[in-house]
């Protein structure tokens, strides 16, 4: 990203700050891109018949983030995490909904090859892997963090160190762990 993007997306997320919603909106318009390509890659691997399209779920998200009045929104880097967050919600109660509606039978299924290979060949329900990075969060906060970052914020190594505010190591180190943790749990089911 140009340096020039870079200080336009600084002094937007300041004037956000600031409770502009101007600025918010234009932030949205910047970064949209960027969230339609997250929210293709989440969708990727579900099924056939899904009906949450990517753009709905960009919408869907921006109908959280703009909720959001509590955030002191720090870089590009962090917007990106809080976005993926609310993807994540959203994916997890449109997969809670349709699992609801057909009585358990329609898991959304994610391949854990997306979890930067955690393993090759096997799938799991969102809800299933939303549930376990619930568990890990209460022990692991940190290393859970980086999993939603890496997983659903689609960030990059560095990115994540940026955002928690770590080493590239510190983060390398705990998405292995978190990585082990999750198949582990997953395996379980």
């Amino acid at each position: 990203m140009f340096m020039s993007a870079q200080a336009s997306i600084t002094n937007l997320l300041q004037a956000v700050n600031s409770g502009s919603q101007p600025a918010r909106d234009e932030l949205i318009a910047i970064v949209y891109d960027e969230l339609r390509r997250l929210a293709d890659s989440y969708l990727r691997g579900e099924r056939a018949d899904h009906t949450l399209q990517p753009t709905a779920l960009v919408h869907e998200a921006y109908l959280r983030l703009v909720r959001q009045d509590n955030v002191h929104w720090r870089n590009r880097d962090h917007f990106i995490a809080i976005a993926a967050t609310m993807m994540r919600r959203v994916l997890v109660d449109h997969a809670r909904g349709h699992n609801r509606e057909k009585r358990g039978s329609g898991h959304v299924r994610l391949p854990l090859v997306s979890v930067d290979h955690l393993a090759k060949t096997q799938d799991v329900d969102l809800v299933t892997l939303d549930e376990a990075l619930q568990r890990f969060a209460t022990d692991h906060p940190q290393e859970s963090q980086v999993v939603e970052l890496r997983f659903f914020g689609g960030l990059s190594i560095a990115e994540t160190a940026r955002v928690l505010q770590v080493s590239d190591t510190t983060v390398e180190r705990d998405w292995r762990f978190a990585r082990a943790w999750l198949l582990r749990e997953i395996n379980k089911r």
